[in-house]
């Protein structure tokens, strides 16, 4: 009797250690994926300005990131993604959400994402990125110290060299003509870096500005009349509305140099700019450290790509009659 009681008691307790040890395993979570006991699901909100190519690329290069490392969407986090529509009061509301919603981090995408957000709160870590300057937009105290809830990585372009490659395909252009968004911090900046460029080439410089993309067709058309080639910088409003740029500059055969690829796919001649996808990348390395409690953005500088690509739309310069020089020939793509 006394064996049969031992044997019970035995039977029971290793009973017992396996449902402790049952429990303790991974544990199913609403969406379907598991997570560790204790394990906590990161929620995620990305609010982006508006969708184009560029912006659109950032978003994916960043879920790529997190992915990679292991934070994937439906398992261990909850993205939670808002498209803006370029309206401020849309803005506005998806920033009071996220705020509400105490989500762990918010990635914000392009300069008027960054700073609704950053206006709504100063305790959830935000990464920011396709953002010209963080400083001149009042994120970030300096690139090397941000000092508050914000970082992130600059789209800052190689204004300079986009110039240079200008006056290479377009060696007789006399003026140049810049379009971009008078309401856009990182538009005025690289306006203003554009400007002195081309007149340290002695060339003239001529500007028309927008503050929508229903402003787009009658500053293409204004400008074409003025200049011999174009210059357009990394602008949310100009990049959206590329399709109406081109249908004005493959009339009258005004070569175009962009701020980005995304733009020379949708009509542009060509850039030597930022893989957007890399630069969301990046982004995301940053998030996992944060994720990881391995850094605060306070103290993460702001950082940039680290490599151009140069990107040649061969159909629009066979429309406009432009000849590429052999130098560049690798990297013609027919793309419109």
């Amino acid at each position: 009797m006394k064996k049969a009681h031992r044997l019970f008691t035995l039977v029971l307790s290793t009973a017992m250690i396996l449902i402790a040890a049952g429990c303790s395993g991974p544990t199913e979570d609403s969406t379907g994926g598991s997570l560790m006991s204790g394990e906590k699901k990161r929620n995620i909100g990305i609010i982006q300005y508006t969708e184009h190519v560029a912006l659109d690329s950032a978003r994916e290069g960043f879920i790529d990131a997190l992915k990679d490392n292991g934070y994937v969407d439906g398992e261990n986090i909850a993205i939670d993604f808002q498209n803006a529509q370029a309206d401020p009061s849309n803005l506005s509301t998806i920033s009071d959400r996220f705020v509400s919603n105490k989500v762990d981090l918010v990635l914000a995408i392009a300069t008027p994402a960054a700073q609704s957000i950053a206006g709504k709160t100063t305790e959830i870590p935000i990464l920011a990125t396709a953002i010209t300057d963080f400083v001149t937009a009042r994120l970030a105290d300096s690139n090397e110290t941000p000092g508050g809830n914000v970082s992130g990585t600059t789209d800052m372009n190689p204004v300079k060299e986009q110039i240079d490659l200008l006056t290479k395909l377009a060696p007789d252009a006399k003026t140049v003509g810049v379009i971009y968004a008078s309401n856009e911090d990182n538009s005025i900046l690289q306006a203003s870096m554009a400007r002195e460029a081309i007149e340290k080439l002695g060339l003239k410089y001529v500007e028309v500005t927008v503050t929508n993309t229903n402003d787009v067709q009658q500053a293409a058309q204004s400008i074409v009349d003025q200049c011999d080639a174009i210059y357009i910088p990394t602008d949310n409003i100009l990049a959206s509305a590329m399709p109406t740029v081109y249908g004005v500059t493959s009339q009258s055969g005004t070569p175009v140099i962009c701020g980005e690829s995304g733009m020379v796919d949708n009509g542009g001649l060509a850039t030597l700019g930022i893989n957007y996808h890399d630069l969301g990348y990046q982004t995301g390395e940053m998030a996992i450290r944060i994720l990881k409690g391995e850094a605060e953005p306070a103290a993460m500088p702001i950082e940039k790509i680290k490599e151009y690509d140069f990107a040649i739309n061969g159909k629009v310069a066979e429309e406009i009659g432009m000849e590429i020089p052999e130098d560049l020939q690798e990297y013609v793509k027919d793309t419109k």
